[in-house]
């Protein structure tokens, strides 16, 4: 498979001949049933989703398709309209806000093909990201001290360390001259960092990890088996830690349940922690692995990279927006009749911003199939959407780049002539909507 997300201009963007999923899994099924209608499961769109996200942006600013569930949706995909719609207060996260009742709308019934237990489903439905104001505002004030911009400039020679004492640990773990860079390295410096922030303990980290995984694979029965076990895990932790309180964000939480119950609900205490840990590394994991991947394949981006480290926050941007692991946002719903871009959207649709296509639109950007690190600006607001934007953009953005800055910045430092171990198209990726992810990065050093 082609290590980047670029269409056909690219060398490195062969067919991959990938099939959307295997026929044991439940949501493969609704794929066709609705002509004309594109299903984001469709093959064309888990394969390339810059080529086929980026024909539906052709094809119009708003395509209607269907959801893994095969419900209804509104796929934006222009960069001006999916910024209005993430800034635009008329679309919110829950459902039932926008339809006046207890509807748990698609992600509900996609938990319910999944297999997972009914009593677990607001730890999921009820995080963070699938709230809105003043739920939203409330749950986001209490975690926001941990993630500012002097708290993360403060943490950056913690990230620099363990990342410093990752890599020089990685030629132990070669096999035949390769080491592979996602199991080594980019995951457990990112899961390091905010298991530390949280306070996970370390023994407890890999298994993290291992859950991590199964929340996002969409394998029948891995939520059912996985999520039960997080919630109980955490439960345990906040016993534990309410014996003896510290100064990481867990016992922060837990101050601001006791003190005051009406701030955080039990449940929400456990959500905010399984988000923040998860979120935390999941994603800057693949950032990591994609820009590494991104840059040993086109060695004009990685020599500017080398010949001036101070481009690294710059470089960063660009890696987010050219080949960023989070390609399209979770559901939005319409909280009342509105136009958006020409189309007439009801209260209660349902509305799917695709990231990938608005990071690649040429009204935007000139020439956007190219990695080209000096695109944006020193010093100047964000110039993609890959963190978001509006009320809901990522919380962890700072730090995601900083640690990935970090870990570019020292991989490069530690091997300069680091390489791909095998070549580009044979580098395989998780075939999962809306995220883009290789499931290996094997590199000499």
């Amino acid at each position: 498979m082609s290590v980047s997300p670029t269409t056909s201009p690219a060398p490195d963007s062969p067919d991959t001949g990938a099939s959307p999923a295997s026929p044991a899994n439940p949501l493969a099924v609704h794929v066709g049933k609705h002509p004309g209608e594109p299903n984001v499961m469709e093959p064309a769109l888990l394969a390339d989703p810059v080529k086929g996200y980026g024909a539906l942006r052709e094809q119009g600013p708003v395509v209607r398709g269907r959801f893994m569930d095969d419900s209804p949706v509104w796929i934006v995909s222009r960069f001006d309209d999916v910024r209005e719609v993430l800034r635009d207060q008329r679309f919110v996260n829950n459902p039932a806000a926008s339809q006046g009742g207890a509807d748990d709308g698609p992600l509900g019934r996609l938990m319910e093909t999944m297999g997972l237990p009914d009593e677990f489903r607001p730890y999921l439905l009820g995080s963070i990201l699938n709230n809105d104001a003043p739920d939203h505002t409330r749950l986001r004030r209490l975690v926001s001290r941990a993630f500012t911009a002097r708290k993360i400039t403060d943490l950056r020679p913690r990230v620099a360390r363990i990342a410093d004492d990752l890599l020089a640990g990685l030629p132990e773990h070669a096999e035949n001259g390769a080491v592979d860079l996602i199991e080594h390295f980019a995951y457990p410096l990112p899961i390091t960092v905010i298991c530390e922030l949280v306070g996970i303990p370390e023994a407890d980290r890999p298994q993290w990890r291992a859950w991590g995984a199964d929340l996002v694979s969409l394998e029948p029965g891995a939520l059912a088996r996985s999520l039960p076990a997080m919630v109980e895990h955490i439960h345990d932790l906040i016993r534990t830690r309410r014996a003896s309180l510290t100064d990481d964000l867990l016992s922060e939480l837990i101050r601001a349940h006791d003190d005051d119950g009406g701030r955080l609900s039990d449940v929400e205490m456990v959500t905010m922690v399984l988000t923040l840990v998860l979120a935390g590394h999941e994603t800057t994991a693949h950032l990591i692995a994609n820009g590494t991947a991104a840059l040993l394949t086109h060695p004009d981006q990685l020599a500017l990279l080398k010949a001036d480290p101070a481009l690294l926050p710059r470089a960063v941007h660009e890696l987010m927006r050219w080949c960023g692991p989070v390609q399209m946002t979770q559901l939005r719903y319409a909280a009342e009749d509105l136009d958006l871009a020409g189309t007439p959207v009801r209260k209660g649709d349902s509305v799917l911003l695709s990231l990938v296509a608005a990071n690649f639109d040429p009204r935007h950007y000139d020439a956007p199939d190219r990695l080209d690190l000096t695109r944006h600006p020193a010093g100047h607001a964000e110039n993609h959407v890959g963190f978001g934007h509006g009320m809901h953009y990522c919380l962890g953005a700072t730090l995601a780049r900083q640690e990935t800055e970090v870990a570019l910045g020292r991989l490069l430092a530690h091997y300069p002539g680091v390489s791909l171990a095998v070549r580009p198209d044979d580098l395989e990726r998780a075939q999962l909507p809306g995220n883009w992810r290789l499931t290996a990065l094997p590199l000499r050093l």
